[in-house]
């Protein structure tokens, strides 16, 4: 571009290795990508690109880098789906992957308004209730006992021009499990189809997928509020992925570094006997006074963010951010992981304290992703849109689990191996087995649930 007699050059891309070869990316990717790429930070510096096959990718790792993309939201509001993201969302019919656009607005708009509103959040509470008592009362009777396809690399991603010869085999993988997705899911709302033919269901009643069964039968899809059945699917598979795999999992990593750390179950054990009291049930309205437990979840969601590199963003034109150009199409991601562990933004960031989430600082760290140095649901329009209903289930799970039992480790063990394994949704190597022993000081108290 020229201004007078200067000739103004385009920003250079950022720094990073040189591509690797075909046979040599697969090991790269390995199972701790979100690790290799923090290592490469300290290498590179806080942006960096990354050639893998005839892909690139642009690593971001820096707080005020994230505050540049957010600035630049609307180019950075797209998705580049994986292969198998493609086929696992019903042809990007969902809110994660759907392109950034018309369709993508009138999807998240139906899902915030007539889902995640104050409103349906109270009046599906009875619903939730009844599967937390369950769930205790199961574990109280000793009951105890896709993602990793999502984030498995695939050689299809990086070289399109090989995906016709699926080397790796992924996509057959994936496409069985997909027709076995589409055969429950469609199975599924179609039993719900014919029950509610002739009934009429209460407000109170109605879960997540008589919502959608009730926009769906608007009939002209061209509508505000109106979905496809494909789109109920999409929905449906996010709701898995995106609210039971990630909740679960959160779960987990908190009751982990709650056993490692016995200090700090001893400050949740008291605040629930102190706000609860061992001869009530844990309710949803105590929720808002457990201080000590949100920051045991806060903290876990900053040392084990679920997603620990968020969803990777696609830039529709060449964007600058910092002294680099971003290309158009290039794969973004936004290294929460890394940030979250940044000893530059966090004090001793290996160690799991809680404390730093209390005060003054409880209010500043949310989950709506307006800090760029925390954001485990992700920031921008693409936040994740299910906060409000992941809030309330996390804190009412961990709450009901450990208000009703003390744990131990099984097998004699002494320490909880923290160690993680890679797919889309980050998880324990070895899932967490514990022993659980009644603590509440009337045994009616879990039969009495439903």
């Amino acid at each position: 571009m020229k201004k007078g007699n200067k000739t103004r050059q385009a920003a250079p891309l950022p720094p990073g290795p040189r591509g690797l070869p075909v046979i040599g990316y697969l090991p790269f990717l390995g199972i701790h990508l979100h690790k290799s790429f923090t290592q490469l930070a300290r290498d590179y510096g806080p942006i960096y690109k990354l050639w893998l096959g005839h892909k690139l990718y642009v690593v971001i790792s820096s707080p005020s880098l994230v505050k540049q993309v957010r600035d630049h939201d609307v180019t950075f509001a797209d998705r580049y789906p994986s292969t198998a993201s493609k086929i696992i969302s019903f042809g990007r019919n969902d809110i994660a992957f759907c392109p950034y656009g018309a369709e993508w607005r009138k999807l998240r708009k139906v899902f915030v308004r007539e889902l995640m509103s104050s409103a349906r959040l109270n009046a599906s509470y009875v619903l939730r209730k009844r599967h937390v008592e369950k769930a205790i009362k199961d574990v109280y009777q000793k009951k105890t006992e896709s993602m990793v396809l999502q984030g498995a690399p695939n050689i299809s991603d990086l070289i399109p021009s090989l995906a016709r010869f699926d080397l790796q085999g992924l996509e057959r993988k994936i496409h069985v499990t997909f027709r076995r997705l589409d055969q429950i899911v469609s199975s599924i709302i179609e039993e719900r189809r014919k029950l509610g033919e002739g009934n009429s269901v209460g407000e109170e009643a109605k879960d997540l997928l008589q919502v959608l069964l009730d926009l769906n039968n608007h009939g002209d899809y061209a509508a505000e509020s109106s979905i496809t059945d494909n789109q109920i699917k999409g929905i449906l598979v996010d709701s898995m992925i995106g609210g039971t795999d990630t909740t679960s999992t959160t779960i987990e990593w908190t009751m982990a570094e709650l056993m490692q750390h016995p200090d700090a179950m001893q400050k949740v054990h008291k605040e629930l006997d102190e706000v609860i009291g061992r001869s009530n049930a844990v309710e949803e309205f105590h929720l808002p006074r457990l201080h000590y437990l949100e920051a045991a979840i806060k903290e876990a969601f900053r040392l084990h963010p679920a997603l620990p590199l968020l969803v990777p963003r696609c830039p529709t034109e060449d964007c600058q951010i910092g002294r680099y150009t971003i290309p158009k199409g290039a794969t973004v991601f936004i290294n929460a992981y890394a940030m979250h562990r940044d000893p530059q933004l966090w004090d001793s960031p290996l160690e799991f304290r809680p404390e730093r989430f209390l005060d003054e600082n409880a209010a500043k760290f949310d989950y709506l992703g307006n800090s760029s140095q925390y954001f485990p649901f992700g920031t921008g329009r693409r936040v994740c849109p299910g906060i409000p209903m992941a809030e309330k289930m996390l804190n009412y799970i961990l709450a009901s689990l450990l208000h009703s039992f003390e744990w131990k480790l099984a097998h004699g063990s002494t320490e909880v191996d923290l160690t993680d394994k890679f797919g889309i949704v980050v998880k324990l190597e070895k899932p967490l087995v514990l022993i659980p022993t009644p603590r509440l000081a009337n045994p009616e108290l879990y039969y009495s649930y439903s």
